[in-house]
């Protein structure tokens, strides 16, 4: 897994610094999800960079946290989607890589806007469910954080992927324990998690070294082999918000906020160049 591993770090390096370019972003959450989103489209998701909207035949991905969407973005440029180096247009005017993932800039791999949280298990189930009237055997995965699992959409998305024996579905919650006003516990705790998704119908998987590659690579596979049975799957990821970064690692406090100068050459020091930098 070392080219994962070598991938996984450059995509920080990418986080850190659209961030930073800009003074605007959402750098905790990204590098906390970096090994996911690094081990699904480099190794397990089943994808075509050419991307077309529709996704028939292929895997498909929607991400519901759209605010992590500098790790999402570096993903997809360091995968093919589009070139690296549109990256520095991060957050800037008419730039299509804005602060949430939108469908209107019509950035190759983005296939839901992503502004308002809590609505993308909804799309995810909805899509997967025509691949099921369709005949359409691939998979469709999805990321969520826990802190948006606050909101109520999302428990009736999972009521109805149950129902509908939605079973070519894949979720995924970062349950880092942390959202913007502080520990999710203390906002709205949300309980024994793993309960409540298995009353309501899902297989549910734990993972809980959602930053160690190897883990969450061999978690995604086990998660595809459960698919067909009957049941949505749902994987409970623990990660640490601002994994990677020392200074970062585990404060709510850099949900949504950007490192000075000082910051960022700490970062990088940590995080050395292995893909080029964009």
């Amino acid at each position: 897994m070392s080219n994962l591993k070598d991938t996984a770090t450059q995509i920080r390096r990418d986080i850190v610094r659209m961030v930073h370019a800009v003074q605007s972003g959402h750098p905790g959450g990204s590098l906390g999800c970096t090994e996911f989103l690094t081990a699904l489209y480099f190794k397990v998701m089943k994808h075509n960079p050419a991307f077309n909207m529709d996704g028939v035949g292929e895997d498909v991905f929607f991400l519901s946290n759209g605010h992590i969407s500098p790790v999402f973005y570096s993903v997809l440029s360091r995968s093919g989607y589009f070139p690296t180096k549109e990256l520095n247009t991060f957050r800037k005017i008419n730039s299509r890589l804005q602060g949430h993932p939108t469908t209107h800039e019509h950035l190759p791999g983005v296939r839901m806007a992503s502004g308002s949280l809590g609505q993308g298990l909804s799309v995810a189930a909805g899509a997967a469910l025509a691949k099921k009237l369709n005949n359409d055997n691939s998979l469709v995965f999805s990321l969520h954080g826990d802190g948006e699992l606050d909101e109520g959409q999302n428990w009736e998305a999972i009521l109805f992927a149950a129902h509908k024996k939605i079973d070519n579905l894949i979720a995924t919650v970062d349950w880092n324990g942390q959202q913007i006003d502080g520990p999710t516990d203390k906002v709205l705790g949300l309980g024994n998690l793993a309960a409540k998704f298995d009353a309501f119908g899902w297989e549910v998987i734990h993972l809980d070294k959602g930053n160690d590659i190897d883990e969450v690579v061999a978690t995604l596979e086990k998660a595809k082999t459960l698919t067909g049975k009957g049941k949505p799957v749902v994987i409970l990821m623990r990660t640490e918000m601002g994994a990677g970064i020392d200074f970062m690692v585990g404060s709510h406090e850099w949900h949504g906020i950007a490192p000075n100068d000082e910051q960022l050459a700490k970062a990088l020091a940590q995080l050395p160049e292995t893909l080029g930098d964009y």
